[in-house]
């Protein structure tokens, strides 16, 4: 994925099993983790996928799209240049990658992901 391509979205739930048997009988299947289940677009892992998490603990407390970049540090430093801020700092996720998690000039958070390769990648 290229630098500015929407990478995934993280949906929280209430209850991530739940969520998953709703989001599986509706749209296919949502691998994972205890309360954290993935998913890709008919497109692909090259293409947009996300995960369903626990509200507040696994994800976040409103769905949050994660747009990939060439650099977490440079944009989160553009972000609070252009009157953004962050609300989760850089941090690593082993062997995948890094994201934080930015508010925009309008108060809605945006995910970045940066991949392990150095530039943007899927997430």
């Amino acid at each position: 994925m290229a630098h500015g391509d929407y990478t995934h979205i993280e949906i929280p739930a209430d209850d991530p099993a739940r969520a998953q048997r709703f989001y599986e009988g509706a749209f296919g299947e949502y691998p994972g983790f205890e309360g954290y289940f993935g998913y890709t677009t008919p497109a692909g892992r090259d293409a947009l996928g996300g995960a369903l998490g626990k509200r507040g603990e696994m994800a976040p407390e409103k769905i949050r799209n994660y747009i990939a970049v060439d650099s977490v540090d440079a944009t989160v430093s553009k972000v609070q240049e252009l009157s953004g801020s962050v609300v989760i700092p850089k941090a690593e996720v082993p062997g995948m990658g890094w994201y934080a998690a930015v508010t925009d000039s309008e108060g809605n958070e945006i995910g970045l992901w940066q991949d392990t390769s150095g530039g943007a990648g899927a997430g």
